[in-house]
């Protein structure tokens, strides 16, 4: 966030060698997020359920072939993710585009530790930690011995897949004609997210021969790893990727209404999406970090009541979460008790849980998505939990934990730069770059910013999400609209 008095921040590390994507909400019209799903406990019209995640028991793997593997455990589990992603798009192609699919005519495996090994789009591959599409030769290749392994033991095996689906998204544009030379790369990769999405589906479906997974954590994880593989400077012209909200938007996109949906991804279409949201920082010196303090936790709780008007807005005591509350467990590290109609901050915590994520240079995947933005949109939860209350809704439950997300989502983007302007000079405090993404990780994580009165959420983070994603682009009304 900003304030016009005080700014700091630690850029997160970034992949920047990683041509993978991922991202997601639900359908959008002109800007808004639209659903039919609005089941606590479905995914897309799926149950939202635990169980396996990942690759099947007892299946032969694929015979597949793979140029310069070591027949190895990683590159098995890519060849039989690419034979799973062949085989839907064998029976999806002639569906949606003229003409027959054809696979793509070679796979690549390599160590970037390794000399002599195969070349990849006319390129040596020591040294290149990667996983790509090549569109001139048309071949897949990954980096089996840093990147697979590292998202493996980061997000589990299905973010290989996840990767890869990607991938084999860039393939399928080719394959189609769906983009030109002229085509902004943002759009390049979103339309591949959304492909990817489809799959993930598909496989969420119990429909592929060598992967399953589950609805809860499992996609979860799926969408995590999207998160943590995203543009984090927006203001980098390399930067073509999207953000981490922009890449779980068309990831679920694809997931929610198919691969069909996904050839609508344009320039307008994503434009569309961004709505007023920020897409740069001001300059060199801008991190968009606000250090969490009473004073900026003051700035952004009047900021809050600027954007809801509440006839009776909410009391904010920075001394602690109240735990003699009669009608509500408190929640750490800010809580909402309905009978006093305060919210209790329990400052320090909060403090931590806004520490921006350090990232290591040496890593190949950050994990932690983190900053400012984690300990406000709690802030904004509970807040939205007195908006309810106001309303008369009951602050109990699944449906008061995704409206709590929804709302959280409608005053996020109220604080855009483009919205923060008042009369009054009431409204200190605006959205920066990478805000919307440490909201997206918290939600994937503990979902505490979707939860009840009680701390209560709902187990899928993609439900989650997606309510999030509808009060940001739709605002209060979609909110009020979906969750009554």
């Amino acid at each position: 966030m900003r304030t016009r008095t005080a700014r700091t921040r630690t850029v997160l590390a970034t992949l920047a060698l990683i041509t993978v994507a991922a991202t997601g909400c639900s359908s959008t019209i002109a800007g808004r997020a639209v659903s039919i799903y609005a089941d606590p406990f479905t995914v897309a019209g799926l149950p939202a359920q635990g169980g396996p995640s990942g690759p099947r028991e007892g299946v032969p793997d694929t015979a597949r072939a793979v140029v310069g593997g070591d027949h190895g455990a990683i590159d098995t589990l890519a060849a039989n993710a690419i034979a799973d992603i062949e085989s839907y798009w064998t029976a999806q192609y002639p569906t949606i585009f003229k003409g027959t699919f054809h696979p793509v005519s070679e796979l690549v495996s390599w160590d970037p530790d390794a000399t002599g090994g195969p070349r990849f789009c006319g390129l040596e591959t020591d040294d290149l930690v990667n996983a790509a599409y090549c569109t001139k030769q048309d071949m897949i290749g990954w980096d089996r011995h840093y990147l697979l392994p590292s998202l493996v033991d980061a997000f589990g095996p299905m973010a290989v897949v996840m990767v890869l689906a990607h991938e084999y998204g860039h393939a399928i544009q080719q394959k189609a004609g769906l983009v030109g030379e002229d085509d902004p790369g943002i759009v390049f990769e979103q339309q591949a997210d959304c492909f990817a999405g489809a799959f993930v589906r598909h496989v969420a479906e119990n429909r592929a021969e060598h992967f399953t997974l589950n609805t809860s954590d499992g996609l979860n994880s799926v969408l995590a790893a999207t998160v943590s593989v995203r543009d984090t400077d927006p203001n980098d012209p390399e930067a073509i990727h999207g953000s981490a909200f922009e890449r779980v938007t068309a990831v679920q996109i694809g997931f929610t209404d198919g691969p069909a949906a996904c050839t609508r991804i344009d320039v307008d279409e994503i434009t569309s999406r961004r709505a007023d949201l920020p897409q740069r920082f001001d300059g060199r010196s801008d991190d968009g970090e606000l250090p969490v303090t009473g004073e900026t936790v003051t700035a952004i709780f009047n900021s809050f009541g600027s954007v809801f008007a509440l006839a009776d807005p909410p009391t904010l005591d920075l001394g602690g979460i109240d735990t003699g509350c009669p009608d509500a467990d408190a929640t750490e590290p800010v809580a909402f008790c309905p009978a006093t109609n305060t919210i209790g901050v329990d400052l320090p915590a909060l403090a931590e849980r806004g520490r921006p994520s350090a990232g290591n240079s040496e890593e190949i995947v950050n994990v932690d998505v983190t900053g400012d933005y984690s300990a406000y949109v709690l802030l904004a939860s509970r807040y939205t939990l007195a908006v309810q209350r106001q309303a008369g809704m009951s602050l109990s439950g699944p449906q008061a934990a995704l409206r709590a997300a929804c709302l959280s989502g409608a005053v996020t983007a109220a604080l855009s730069p483009e919205n923060a302007g008042t009369t009054d000079g009431s409204r200190r405090v605006w959205l920066s770059p990478g805000d919307l993404d440490e909201a997206i990780s918290g939600l994937l994580a503990d979902g505490l910013a979707a939860s009840d009165v009680d701390g209560n959420t709902v187990p899928s983070g993609f439900a989650r999400v997606d309510a999030f994603r509808t009060g940001v682009l739709g605002g209060q009304k979609a909110c009020d609209g979906r969750y009554r």
